[in-house]
């Protein structure tokens, strides 16, 4: 049996947790029974403070206020039949579930069974010891009113979210005003005359609505064109408006009426008159003007796009701008083709680029745009900026006069065609002087055009332009055949310049044209690099020339007063060029460009001989150099996935020195896992490198195919005998049975010890390498010595048209070593192994480790 609940012996231990458990099933009671009185309380109050009162109808509010009275009424009274207030056994009751066993009533039981038996007391004593101990854990229990069940349609969080947006947006002054709207005004006569007033800022200006209520002091600063509202409530007449800010005339409200509605154009006083009525002096904030204007001097690209910087700024920003361009016909030269009036033509009407983000009160951009085709091209112009902002006011900047940026034609025959289409555009009136002219162009075409396709183009367009001359030239034959004259400029500025000598020819006579018509340092520039490019393109085709020449057995020897140039030298050359062009020393640079292009026709190409043991080494020594990129690719690939076992959440790099995951020189595995191809000699090494990243089995395929490729490359090796030949021998078993190691290692899946066997195989296989290529050059000494040569000339027969050596008679870059008395390769595998060091340490920052896996991927 158990005890009543107050005698229970647990009140003093479970005094708080018993209370708050109390206090909650009071308010989950509370909140069961009235929430529909609550939900209806928050939505009116939300109504009042927003005032849509105001707006509605005085039926429509007085129907709906009793509509909302008797329903708080009938829900209030039927909250009141269904509470019932929370005993505290019901609160001891509901804390006790939450205790493992109930503790709470197994205090408040007594023994009923065995009371006289010591060892049964001793028992109950205990269990109840155990109860008082488990009280310890007692905590308040969390009230629950379930009103899901009972609102399913969440109406009281509508009801309490319209409040919350009647305190951010709306006046707690505002619920009093509904007393005013009783019938017969009797309220709002008993508490007086009431008035309300709005201040609502152009949007444009970003600036919020004002309450006037609220606002103190007598000194009101508005932002020109701001809209006042106001609103009297009370007998009619009792408050009245005066003001002088509006400026209307005419018709204008009575100063009585409830409601006024009027715009601020001007400073004046504002005052209602009349009980509780206040005043204000108004000063206006006026919207300033737009201001557009040039932010520097126009350019123009390479091929001809104009670039025009401008700034503009508005007080709360701009909207849109437009650039007119009109033709300045007073700096115009009036001669030639321009010497008749110019047909009427539209002016250049182009939008102005406005900032996709950010502020438009104050910025800066440029205006883009290619002009090269219009007939305006070039010719004196004015720009004319505008700009408007969002009240409809328009910033006009200065007229800024310059020739209308487009593109320059350097290329004598391509400008006077451009210019015979400029004629013909400015009006009809010079067809037949323009066909006179590309006639006598193309009267000896063999002395003018490069291409017969150029000068057929041309034929065609002067036909075309004759035949519509001699019935009567229209707009639209006119626009015809001055495309076709454009397409033609382009074609004989550019040309189709497939030889690269011909190539090389046309870059310099462009930049030669560009020297004497004052070209801008932007365009130097990029002639400046055309030259270049083309340079090497007809270096390289020399140096293929020289290769095939080498294969068939010719030989091409110098004349004995040749001099040797190195790539070096020719960058010099063409960096003095530009240098004195950007100086203004025209003439200079001129003759410099005429002694390089003299230099470059002149030039010719020194080859070595063609023996059969010179093309057994070079094969050897391709052979080596392709083995040594996949090892050093295989090695690549195995710290990456070293690397992710550590930090799955490293990638591996691309760039395109390597493409694919394996790294090194050699194409290895793609990021994709889509196969690659390796770039050695043998068979089995290129075709076993398409595997995933990370199966070390494939990887060790791989080496141990690079392996047999090694062994085979190493019994075709020459040099046999010579202490150099043996010793690249030597080296190359290093370089097996270091490969041999790391094929072992990787299948155990012990990527670190593999790592470590590649770079012994990739440092062996450079020692092997430089062994032979030293053989090799000692031969080729030897035999030259042979020949009665001199050791200069075997010297200069060894080095390609720019001076440098060639790998192929053992030479391993410049006359001297880099690093002196050091030796290079274990000095690069130190630099090389301590980037993958650093590239393994996650805890250096981000752009560190970026960094370095370029570093990886590069190398």
């Amino acid at each position: 049996m158990s005890r009543a609940p107050d005698d229970d012996p647990v009140s003093k231990t479970l005094r708080l947790p018993l209370a708050l458990t109390w206090v909650g099933l009071l308010a989950e009671r509370l909140l069961r029974a009235f929430w529909p009185v609550t939900s209806i309380v928050m939505a009116v109050l939300a109504a009042l403070m927003l005032g849509l009162h105001e707006l509605a109808p005085i039926e429509a509010v007085w129907i709906l206020g009793v509509i909302a009275i008797l329903a708080t009424l009938w829900f209030t009274l039927r909250g009141g039949r269904r509470f019932r207030w929370p005993r505290r056994a019901e609160a001891l009751a509901r804390l006790d579930e939450t205790l493992p066993g109930r503790p709470i009533q197994a205090l408040l039981d007594d023994q009923a069974v065995g009371a006289g038996d010591a060892a049964s007391a001793a028992v109950w004593h205990a269990h109840q010891a155990r109860m008082q101990a488990r009280l310890a854990e007692a905590r308040a229990v969390h009230p629950d009113p379930q009103l899901a069940r009972r609102d399913p349609f969440a109406l009281r969080y509508v009801a309490l979210l319209a409040l919350l947006v009647g305190l951010i947006f709306g006046s707690v002054w505002r619920v009093g005003s509904v007393a005013g709207m009783a019938p017969g005004g009797a309220p709002a006569v008993a508490g007086g005359p009431a008035w309300e007033g709005w201040i609502e800022p152009p949007r444009y200006t970003g600036l919020p609505t004002l309450y006037l209520n609220d606002i103190s002091g007598s000194d009101l600063r508005l932002p020109e064109n701001s809209q006042i509202t106001l609103r009297f409530y009370g007998e009619i007449g009792a408050l009245t408006l005066a003001e002088t800010v509006s400026g209307r005339i005419g018709e204008v409200p009575s100063a009585s009426d409830p409601q006024q509605d009027f715009t601020v154009t001007r400073s004046g006083d504002l005052r209602i008159d009349g009980p509780g009525g206040r005043a204000w002096k108004v000063s206006v904030i006026r919207d300033a003007v737009p201001e557009v204007g040039i932010a520097g001097p126009a350019e123009v690209g390479p091929q001809g796009q104009m670039t025009l910087p401008f700034r503009a700024r508005d007080d709360y920003g701009i909207v849109s701008g437009q650039a007119v361009i009109a033709l300045d016909m007073d700096q115009i030269a009036r001669r030639y083709g321009l010497a008749v009036a110019p047909e009427p033509r539209d002016l250049i009407t182009v939008d102005l680029p406005m900032p996709i983000t950010g502020d438009r009160k104050d910025f800066s951009e440029k205006l883009i745009e290619d002009f090269s085709k219009h007939p305006w091209a070039n010719l004196p112009v004015t720009v004319t900026l505008s700009v408007m902002d969002a009240a409809g006011q328009t910033g006009v900047s200065a007229p800024f006069a310059s020739p209308l940026p487009a593109r320059r034609f350097f290329d004598p025959l391509a400008a006077a065609v451009a210019e015979q289409r400029r004629d013909l555009l400015w009006s009809r009136e010079n067809a037949v002087r323009v066909a006179q002219v590309l006639r006598a162009i193309s009267h000896r075409p063999d002395e003018v055009f490069r291409s017969q396709t150029a000068y057929l183009r041309l034929r065609v367009a002067l036909r075309r332009l004759e035949n519509y001359t001699a019935h009567g030239l229209t707009p639209s034959e006119r626009d015809e055949v001055a495309e076709a004259l454009w397409t033609l400029a382009l074609a004989l500025e550019e040309g189709d310049l497939g030889d690269a000598l011909e190539r090389l020819r046309r870059a310099q006579e462009r930049l030669s044209e560009a020297m004497k018509n004052g070209a801008s340092d932007q365009e130097i520039a990029e002639l400046m690099q055309e030259l270049r490019d083309a340079t090497d393109d007809y270096m390289r085709q020399l140096s293929r020339q020289a290769r095939e020449n080498g294969e068939t057995g010719e030989q091409a020897t110098p004349s004995g007063d040749a001099v040797q140039m190195t790539q070096n030298d020719l960058q010099r050359m063409m960096d003095r060029i530009q240098e004195l062009m950007e100086q203004g020393r025209m003439a200079e640079a001129q003759q410099a460009l005429q002694e390089f292009q003299q230099m470059m026709e002149n030039m010719r190409v020194t080859q070595g001989e063609g023996q059969d043991g010179s093309s057994e080494g070079q094969r050897a020594m391709d052979g080596l150099a392709d083995t040594l990129r996949n090892q050093q690719g295989l090695s690549d690939q195995a710290f990456r996935d070293l690397q992710q076992q550590f930090n799955p959440d490293s990638g591996a790099g691309q760039s395109q020195q390597n493409q694919g995951q394996s790294g090194g020189q050699g194409r290895g595995q793609s990021h994709e896992g889509q196969q690659g191809q390796g770039s050695g000699q043998g068979g089995e090494t290129g075709g076993e490198t398409g595997q995933r990243p990370g199966e070390e089995g494939a990887l060790a395929e791989r080496q141990q195919a690079l392996r047999r490729e090694l062994d085979r490359q190493r019994g075709g090796l020459p040099g046999a005998g010579t202490p150099d030949g043996d010793a690249a021998r030597d080296a190359l078993d290093r370089a097996g049975r270091a490969m041999d190691g790391a094929e072992e290692a990787l299948r155990g899946n012990d990527l670190a010890e593999a790592i470590d066997r590649q770079s012994e195989a990739i440092e062996a296989l450079r020692e092997g390498m430089r062994s032979l290529g030293e053989a090799m050059a000692q031969q080729q000494r030897q035999t030259r010595q042979g020949q009665g040569m001199a050791e200069g000339d075997a010297q200069g027969r060894a080095r390609d048209p720019l001076g440098r050596e060639a790998g192929a008679n053992g030479a391993v870059g410049s006359d001297q070593g880099l690093l002196q008395g050091e030796d290079v390769y274990r000095r690069a595998r130190e630099l090389l192994d301590e980037i993958r060091r650093r590239s393994g340490e996650g805890a250096r920052p981000r752009i560190e480790l970026d960094y370095l896996r370029r570093l990886l991927d590069r190398f």
